[in-house]
């Protein structure tokens, strides 16, 4: 919504105050997409050439240039031009990065770094909605490649003392380039950053809000990379230190946390489920306890577009060797024996698939695999035809293999 409350000298004259008092917050406000000036009318019918002469009259450079192209930006945007947006708003976090790189044993600037990090990213996206299918991606790895700068200043301040250092600024400009590398489905851009902050002196130090966005998408990684129980730990600890009142945030990590905890063989709460509207899982769940593979398959088809729009669908096709394990395991109760005849395997599956008779041969390839991935400890004796498991922990815990 326009409004036309704030004037372009009184804007300048409030930026020029809190640059002269190196009130880093309030030029980050003052400078964002999210202060009222955005949406004054003032502001949309300012010439270049006013713009540049009060500019230059009213602040110092760099600022005359970060703040004559922030303006410009906001008038692309009124105007719904947001590739034009993009082209200032790049310009300008170059030209303030000069002046920002510049400074020695200080950080007041941070924030307005920080802000204008956000907006970058924001604009990109929206630049991205306006080009063609052809150049699909393409702002937002131009917005990777200015917040890769942005990165690099920080990480390399190391001669400052802690407390004036820039590298306070590198965990949220990470977070911003996750967002783009997974959006653009560029993960493996992510490892480079993940090493830079693990091996951070400041990890722990940093911001909890930062944190938990970062576990989220390093705990997502690691699950996109077969690592369940690195997976497990980020993702824990994202879902645990998130905001109570956060739940949208809590809803999107446990649509991750779920299957890569179903993967490790823990199931889910029925309460857990309905609290963060994730019932999708409800009928996955029932499948996985009672080892039943129909219903298994059934249930994730159902549940097929929720699946592919988060990027889990073929991981929870892996669910299936937890599922042939809780079966075997429920044979292996029922009998209470040590020397399990295949003939029992086979009838299992055929009672809980229901379509058409599985082969004994197929059941040994079956038995066979989860031996050699540990999920059974035992071996089959074809001559007895039977599954021979051990005395001592025969079926190990999924997360413990």
């Amino acid at each position: 919504r326009v409004t036309g409350a704030m004037t372009l000298p009184q804007y300048l004259s409030d930026l020029a105050d809190a640059l002269e008092n190196r009130d880093g917050a309030t030029v980050a406000e003052l400078v964002s997409f999210k202060h009222p000036h955005s949406r004054s009318a003032n502001f949309m019918r300012i010439q270049m050439r006013d713009l540049e002469r009060y500019c230059t009259e009213e602040l110092e450079s760099p600022f005359d240039d970060v703040v004559a192209a922030h303006v410009r930006a906001v008038q692309a945007v009124a105007d719904n031009n947001f590739n034009e947006a993009f082209a200032c708003q790049c310009a300008l976090v170059q030209s303030f990065l000069k002046a920002f790189q510049s400074q020695k044993d200080e950080n007041w600037a941070l924030p307005i770094l920080l802000g204008l990090s956000l907006d970058l990213r924001q604009l990109a996206v929206n630049a991205d909605k306006q080009c063609d299918s052809s150049r699909a991606g393409e702002m937002m790895e131009k917005a990777a490649d200015v917040l890769m700068s942005c990165f690099r200043v920080c990480v390399t301040d190391t001669r400052s003392s802690v407390g004036n250092t820039k590298r306070w600024g590198t965990l949220y400009i990470v977070n911003q380039l996750f967002k783009i590398y997974f959006k653009i489905k560029a993960l493996h851009l992510c490892k480079p950053l993940i090493r830079a902050i693990e091996g951070s002196p400041l990890l722990d130090q940093f911001n909890i809000s930062e944190l938990v966005t970062y576990r989220y998408f390093t705990g997502c990684k690691a699950m996109f990379d077969g690592d369940f129980k690195l997976a497990s730990t980020h993702l824990t600890f994202a879902f645990e230190r998130c905001h109570r009142h956060s739940r949208k945030n809590k809803h999107l990590i446990l649509a991750y946390l779920i299957p890569v905890r179903m993967l490790l063989g823990g199931l889910p709460s029925l309460e857990l489920l309905q609290k963060y509207q994730l019932d999708c899982y409800a009928s996955v769940a029932k499948a996985m306890r009672s080892g039943n593979i129909k219903e298994l398959d059934v249930a994730i088809r159902e549940q097929e577009r929720f699946f592919v729009a988060h990027g889990i669908y073929l991981l929870l096709e892996k669910l299936k060797i937890i599922a042939y394990r809780n079966l075997f395991k429920n044979v292996f109760l029922m009998l209470g024996t040590h020397q399990l005849p295949l003939q029992a395997f086979t009838d299992a599956l055929n009672y809980s698939d229901g379509s058409e008779e599985i082969p004994v041969e197929e059941v040994q390839c079956i038995i066979a695999n989860l031996i050699d991935k540990n999920y059974i400890k035992g071996y089959i004796s074809h001559g007895h035809q039977k599954l021979v498991v051990s005395k001592k922990d025969p079926f190990p815990q999924c997360n413990s293999i």
